[in-house]
């Protein structure tokens, strides 16, 4: 078993924090992948936040009410191994240094991701994640 931490994603430009308005699910609830874990209310908008995978909730971030920052944790899942996160995809057309990859797959605490030279028309020596 391992856990997945489901963080306040940025859910418009300029905002940096958001009120989790209701809570769908509670400590202990099994939840399937896209099904809805919370509403967060902006000024800007309110937005359901759905599951990224499936699994046991372990832990709430805050309470109904409760304001969060951006990218601060919202829900820890506790998750078989299997279905771990895996490391972000670079956008399109950014290249990964290794460097970058190795500081990403550390933070996300995932093992350094194997890397190639792009070939993606990116400049020559410039590198990718698979």
């Amino acid at each position: 078993m391992g856990f997945r931490i489901v963080k306040l994603p940025d859910i418009g430009e300029g905002v940096a924090e958001a009120e989790v308005s209701a809570w769908h699910v509670k400590v202990g609830d099994v939840v399937r992948e896209d099904q809805p874990l919370a509403d967060v209310m902006t000024d800007k908008a309110t937005v359901e936040i759905p599951s990224p995978v499936s699994g046991t909730v372990a832990a709430l971030g805050a309470e109904a009410g409760q304001m969060l920052a951006v990218g601060a944790e919202l829900v820890r899942l506790e998750i078989e191994d299997g279905d771990a996160a895996p490391a972000a995809a670079p956008e399109a057309g950014v290249a990964v240094t290794p460097e970058i990859a190795k500081a990403q797959d550390a933070a996300a605490g995932q093992p350094t991701a194997a890397l190639v030279p792009a070939a993606d028309g990116l400049e020559p020596g410039s590198y990718t994640n698979l």
